[in-house]
């Protein structure tokens, strides 16, 4: 899938409404959908708890917190990009606090332009987080079979007396002559012998 084809989902989180008005104007159905927005930290957590969003942006301070927490919390645990606005004055303390834990920030007043450029960044390193997803997916699956396997092979040596590297023989060669996958070869043989 291209990036053109790809959709986002965004959660804004600002106390005022007025951001939340500016920001949907930059934010194109077509690319961003669905925008949700909250009021406050404690409703957007909420929300993320519901439901995973692509993109988080937050408009600091809100009522009940700066944010700063939440947007690391939010990076951690997830696999969504965050951006967080903040006064200029404290911008460049707040970026030492969170650029590490991978918090992307911007200072307030901050210009279309530069709101533009900071989606397209959040853009790509949402992809970047997709790969390493469907990177960790196939390694779990990887795992998955190999223990499917292995229990298949001990049930084959304390069922049929085979040693080991027979075990390991005889589910390779069933696949080959088969043309199924080792993994398939090991469910069978686990729902024979248990």
């Amino acid at each position: 899938m291209s990036l053109e084809e790809r959709v986002y989902s965004v959660l804004a989180v600002s106390a005022g409404e007025s951001f939340g008005s500016a920001l949907t104007a930059l934010l194109p159905e077509s690319v961003y959908s669905p925008v949700r927005t909250a009021s406050s930290i404690s409703e957007a957590k909420r929300m993320t708890a519901e439901r995973a969003f692509d993109f988080v942006i937050i408009n600091s301070p809100l009522p009940d917190d700066i944010g700063t927490r939440f947007a690391i919390d939010t990076c951690m645990l997830k696999s969504t990009v965050v951006l967080l606005l903040v006064k200029a004055d404290i911008h460049a303390a707040v970026y030492d606090k969170v650029a590490e834990h991978g918090v992307f920030t911007l200072p307030k007043p901050t210009s279309k332009a530069a709101m533009s450029t900071a989606l397209g960044w959040m853009i790509s390193m949402r992809e970047r987080l997709r790969k390493f997803e469907k990177k960790a997916t196939s390694v779990e699956e990887k795992m998955e079979e190999i223990r499917l396997v292995n229990r298949a092979k001990w049930l084959l040596i304390s069922e049929l007396k085979m040693d080991e590297p027979g075990a390991h023989r005889y589910i390779e060669k069933q696949a080959m002559d088969r043309c199924v996958s080792k993994r398939e070869v090991a469910a069978d043989i686990i729902r024979t012998y248990s």
